[in-house]
């Protein structure tokens, strides 16, 4: 069984690629649909999203402070959405992208220092 950490790690993976397309899928997928045919088929991703979204951070909770929890989240919202807005929404890399991960490397150490 795999450590609480990475346990964690992986439900957040998987729960933020949910997130990802419930936000912003429809986007692509259903700009042609009105608005809130797009809504209930985003709550509809977003379940699964927080079936695994809540498990994780319970288990995290354990190992982790909250504010470690939250920064882990956002480094991997980060890692989840960029090849998503690429990849998917053919949006162009931007070094913006890479700035943005710098700035979450800083907040990562302040959450982690001590």
């Amino acid at each position: 069984m795999p450590s609480p950490l990475l346990s964690t790690i992986l439900l957040l993976i998987c729960s933020n690629v949910f997130m990802t397309f419930a936000w912003y899928g429809h986007l692509k997928d259903m700009a042609a649909k009105p608005w809130y045919l797009a809504a209930m088929a985003s709550w509809g991703i977003a379940l699964f999203e927080y079936l695994l979204q809540v498990p994780a951070n319970r288990i995290g909770f354990g190992t982790l402070s909250l504010p470690q929890l939250k920064i882990i989240q956002e480094v991997i919202t980060l890692s989840v959405f960029v090849p998503f807005a690429m990849f998917y929404m053919n949006q162009p890399f931007k070094w913006d992208f890479v700035w943005a991960a710098l700035c979450m490397v800083g907040a990562v150490y302040f959450m982690f220092r001590g």
